[in-house]
């Protein structure tokens, strides 16, 4: 038995938020450009190129969204979910590539040394722009969790990176405002200590999306309550098997086999199953749930024998 909750409809849409994103990497990536003309800063310029980033990979996110949310069709029988990944995947290759700049600028920087200007100004604007920064990340991770995106979690957590780098950088460039001149090699080594910071960050996005896109199972905890769900509608002593899962976008995908008595009748075995579905997606949210339903004395006697010959469902018996 299966059965699917609709997916987002457009008055739900998350893609607004996708939105305030790009708005608040045009605005930042303007005021962070500024600071980094007026002080000559590689740190300001290392804080600069990652609102570049951000504004790609904002856009990046809006596409996403837009393709996830079409309904299920013809080719993409169980919808287009997985985009997200894609999504979230480019961004942390994105963030990776930043980082290779700025280590690269910093190291230019220590060989070239060059005296840095206005810092005080520069870095009032690397504050303000974080504030920016700072409120829409919070915004976009509240409605994370409300439509169970990671695209929009990928892109809060990567605002969120940029203002704590953002933190940091200022704070050191704030000493060399002042301390002597000979300080000022702190300037580069904030910008690669920037680089390795952000790098750690992207690759946690390619490896978040790239363990998705391979269909990993769910989480432990929604796995036990998948299992919970089950036996408060089945009864504790309920059998089953085969249980498997894994996420596409905001849709679980849930299926296992229901030992049931050979002689539960059609109608009881249906209600049951609608009750567990129900539960789940109560407990969980949107999910894509198929039960096969097994004569519970047939598959005793099928497994007693060794899983021989007509034994459809082997291994991980729960219950």
């Amino acid at each position: 038995m299966t059965g699917q909750a609709p997916l987002l409809n457009a008055s739900g849409s998350p893609t607004k938020y996708a939105l305030y994103s790009i708005a608040a990497s045009l605005a930042t990536m303007a005021m962070k450009f500024t600071a980094w003309v007026l002080t000559s800063s590689v740190g300001l310029l290392g804080d600069a190129t990652e609102s570049l980033v951000n504004l790609t990979a904002a856009g990046i996110a809006l596409t996403a969204l837009l393709v996830a949310l079409r309904p299920a069709d013809s080719d993409h029988t169980y919808g287009h979910g997985k985009a997200e990944y894609f999504s979230s995947g480019a961004e942390g290759v994105l963030i990776i590539a930043a980082a290779v700049g700025i280590a690269w600028a910093s190291v230019h920087r220590f060989l070239h040394p060059v005296p840095l200007d206005s810092l005080g100004l520069g870095l009032i604007i690397a504050l303000l722009a974080s504030a920016v920064n700072l409120f829409t990340a919070r915004s976009m991770l509240r409605a994370a969790r409300r439509y169970d995106s990671i695209v929009l979690e990928a892109d809060a957590k990567h605002l969120l990176t940029d203002v704590w780098t953002s933190a940091g950088m200022v704070a050191g460039l704030a000493i060399i405002v002042v301390a002597p001149p000979s300080w000022q090699i702190l300037d580069p080594v904030i910008g690669l200590l920037l680089a390795g910071h952000i790098a750690h960050t992207g690759y946690g996005l390619v490896r978040e999306s790239a363990n998705a896109l391979m269909d990993r199972a769910l989480p432990k905890g929604e796995v036990e309550a998948i299992i919970a769900s089950i036996r408060a509608e089945a009864g504790a002593e309920a059998r089953f098997h085969d249980l498997h899962t894994r996420k596409a976008g905001t849709q679980r995908f849930i299926e296992f086999h229901l030992l049931l008595p050979g002689e539960t009748t059609v109608r009881q075995s249906h209600d049951l199953c609608c009750r567990i579905e129900d539960a789940v997606r109560d407990t969980l949210g949107s999910a894509h749930i198929t039960i096969h339903v097994e004569p519970r004395a047939e598959h005793d006697r099928d497994h007693d024998d060794g899983h021989a010959k007509g034994s459809p469902c082997p291994s991980n018996e729960s219950g």
